[in-house]
């Protein structure tokens, strides 16, 4: 049968009954692909950027005194720098200077002290400065040739100066002292049990020169209070132990008192005992002379010795000749 006699298994067309749909053909270019869900693109403006997260830092503490006040913007709103940000301004804490009644300010020195008491160191500091000023007047004046103001004023200098403050210039004469002298003393003692007890012979030099040997700062009192004692009391005294004039009494006063308390420091007295007389005598030796020398001198001892002299009683001292 031919296929176009419409048999049963003839094709039919697409628009006649009984007959199946032809198949459609997809070409390749013409596929339908499967619908997206379609977004908006996502536009990141410049100002926008997301910047990259930073480390936190801790919170800065402000102290109340450190408060950030703002700060008004009073440009024109021509001008262009107006719209661009401005950083706040921080007040600087003024420092106010501590002066020396601040109580937070340690208080040193005579600041410490009460006011009263700064007053008293005011005047004793004014006292001494005048005394040191006074001083160094009088030894000028004593030192210095003979003046006006010396002359007029010369028992008031020697007064001040003898016999403590003497000044001579034997350290630079032609003729040094080439002698060694001892101060000897001895003591007449009324013991606790009535009776009378004379010491021996306390050589003062001998000590002081013990004291000193060694000591490589001597205390001027080790050095040179027993010498200028006896050195003015020669000066002052003719040949017969017999004193000239009022500064001879002036050294036998200050002579007595060295040598009693240099008896007491050696205990001479003893427990319960009084000191009724002193008695004072100096030992003279020669320097001996180099060994290049042909200057002969005597290596004998000389003495000189003074009467006893009576100790304070009652206020009055009376010599025994």
């Amino acid at each position: 049968m031919d296929v176009h006699d419409g048999g049963p298994n003839a094709p039919r067309g697409p628009g006649e009954p009984g007959t199946a749909p032809a198949e459609s053909v997809i070409e390749p270019e013409r596929a339908i692909e499967p619908e997206r869900a379609t977004e908006p693109e996502q536009v990141i403006e410049p100002e926008r950027a997301i910047e990259p997260e930073r480390a936190t830092e801790p919170e800065q503490v402000i102290e109340p005194e450190q408060v950030i006040e703002p700060v008004l913007d009073t440009r024109p709103a021509s001008d262009p720098s107006a719209y661009a940000p401005t950083a706040p301004r921080i007040p600087r804490t003024p420092r106010v200077p501590r002066g020396p009644l601040d109580p937070a300010t340690p208080r040193t020195g005579v600041t410490a002290l009460g006011f009263r008491y700064q007053i008293v160191v005011a005047v004793a500091l004014a006292v001494v400065a005048v005394a040191v000023c006074v001083h160094i007047g009088m030894v000028f004046l004593h030192v210095a040739p003979s003046n006006t103001l010396s002359k007029q004023h010369g028992k008031a200098i020697e007064e001040w100066i003898y016999p403590e403050f003497e000044q001579n210039w034997k350290l630079f004469a032609p003729n040094p002292l080439q002698q060694n002298i001892a101060v000897q003393v001895r003591a007449q003692i009324d013991t606790a049990e009535g009776g009378v007890r004379t010491t021996g012979w306390y050589d003062l030099s001998a000590e002081d020169g013990r004291a000193i040997d060694g000591n490589l700062l001597p205390s001027h009192t080790q050095q040179n209070e027993l010498r200028r004692a006896w050195d003015f009391f020669v000066a002052t005294h003719d040949s017969d132990n017999r004193p000239v004039g009022l500064r001879g009494s002036l050294s036998e006063t200050y002579l007595r008192r060295i040598v009693l308390l240099r008896l007491e420091r050696e205990d001479a007295v003893g427990k319960g005992g009084v000191v009724d007389l002193v008695q004072i005598r100096s030992r003279t030796t020669n320097v001996r002379p180099p060994e290049w020398s042909e200057e002969k001198v005597s290596d004998q001892p000389s003495y000189r010795v003074l009467p006893w002299w009576s100790v304070l009683r009652d206020g009055v001292e009376e010599d025994v000749k």
